[in-house]
């Protein structure tokens, strides 16, 4: 019995740093906020948008569990205002570019929503559109009077498990553009509904 409990512990002890070795993170007794990885945001360039992105952080905080969006100069994610419409650009999982674009706001898709749909796309989320309100990444195949700014629970899963265990995704370049409507786009680029 003492032979395989020092055994066991051991054991234990040699997967955590082969584990560690290999850059993975191991957490025994911890709970899933504990263990949650921050991501910056700066919403110093948003302009009369910044409220809206730190209601989408707020939106993101208290859907998922493996990552807090905090503010902060300089952020992972760098937030800007144009005129064209709302889209965001990763450059890693949780690093990126987000603007928005008053194009979508003029034709009244809502602030917040637009907001937490394009840092969802910082969170790995791609659109999907569904044209259901339900669903924040449905972006602009939703109705322009949807007002939902909550991701789905399945949206909510889906970050949580691209964040857990604190492995970092590989380096993508993805843009995804808020087109309206029905506009076919490249594949490399998705329409986001607001």
């Amino acid at each position: 019995m003492i032979r395989r409990r020092q055994f066991s512990r051991t054991a234990g002890t040699l997967l955590a740093l082969v584990l560690a070795a290999t850059g993975a993170v191991t957490s025994v007794g911890t709970t899933a906020s504990a263990a949650a990885r921050t991501v910056y945001y700066d919403a110093s360039r948003a302009g009369e948008f910044r409220t809206n992105f730190d209601q989408a952080a707020t939106i993101w905080n208290s859907s998922v569990t493996n990552v807090r969006l905090v503010a902060r100069t300089p952020g992972n994610i760098t937030i800007y205002v144009d005129t064209g419409w709302p889209r965001a650009q990763t450059t890693s999982l949780g690093n990126g570019r987000v603007w928005m674009g008053t194009q979508a706001v003029d034709q009244g898709y809502d602030r917040t929503r637009i907001a937490t749909h394009e840092i969802g796309h910082i969170l790995g989320l791609p659109d999907n559109r569904t044209g259901l309100c339900t669903d924040l990444m449905s972006g602009s195949s939703a109705p322009v009077s949807c007002r939902n700014a909550k991701p789905s629970a399945a949206e909510a899963a889906r970050v949580n498990s691209l964040f857990a265990g604190g492995f970092a995704a590989p380096a993508v370049d993805a843009r995804y553009v808020w087109t309206g409507g029905d506009v076919a786009v490249p594949a490399a680029v998705s329409g986001l509904p607001g």
